[in-house]
């Protein structure tokens, strides 16, 4: 329990730095939330005591709902930019997911991460050039594009503009995708395209969060 209050109050006080707007927000999402919940059970219902208990718990999870989304959101801003940003997000996702960083890259430390999930292959595009990118991204397309077959290949450029999707929008853009696998064909998938990635080097500088690779 002390080490988990322990974490808690590392990670407010880190979210904290990045966002200013932090202790405003959740301490207005909390106040309003308790005010309706005793408000709705307390002057409406007349049940004060269970008005105020359920008001106090329902407060404390809002707030830790927002504080969380918060603190999320302050993480990924503060590694924007950063070569394997990207590769961080895709790592932490939740699912059926085969993620490969760093399948293809060049001198500039742009990047190209392999995906494999329920909606067939992704690859995520990172770097400060759009025209260097989509390059890259091309070149990679065509190469895992000779094995597919029928398989669905999205792509997707993360940075800014008409045509990219940006680091906080990449979870969600990821988890959209319409879904073309079974479940028992994902592995399959990941298995025939991973011969693709023998002897492939190691980029440097490229240092992306620990994050999981399923099998």
């Amino acid at each position: 329990m002390k080490e988990r209050l322990a974490q808690l109050r590392a990670a407010f006080v880190a979210t904290k730095e990045a966002d200013d707007k932090l202790v405003p927000v959740v301490a207005g999402a909390v106040a309003l939330t308790f005010l309706v919940v005793l408000g709705l059970l307390g002057l409406l219902a007349g049940r004060w005591i269970l008005g105020t208990l359920s008001a106090i718990l329902l407060a404390s999870l809002v707030g830790l709902i927002v504080f969380g989304r918060r603190s999320q959101r302050a993480q990924l801003s503060m590694i924007e930019g950063q070569p394997g940003a990207a590769a961080a997000v895709l790592q932490s996702l939740r699912g059926q997911w085969f993620v490969t960083p760093a399948v293809a890259f060049n001198k500039k430390q742009d990047l190209v991460h392999r995906v494999v999930g329920r909606p067939g292959v992704v690859l995520v595009a990172e770097g400060d050039s759009p025209a260097r990118v989509k390059a890259l991204l091309a070149q990679e397309q065509k190469k895992v594009s000779r094995v597919l077959g029928d398989t669905p290949l999205h792509t997707i450029r993360v940075g800014h503009g008409e045509d990219a999707t940006s680091l906080q929008k990449l979870s969600f853009t990821m988890t959209k995708l319409p879904r073309a696998l079974s479940k028992t064909e994902v592995p399959k998938l990941e298995r025939k395209l991973a011969p693709l990635d023998r002897g492939m080097p190691i980029p440097q500088g490229y240092m992306p969060r620990p994050g999981k690779k399923q099998r």
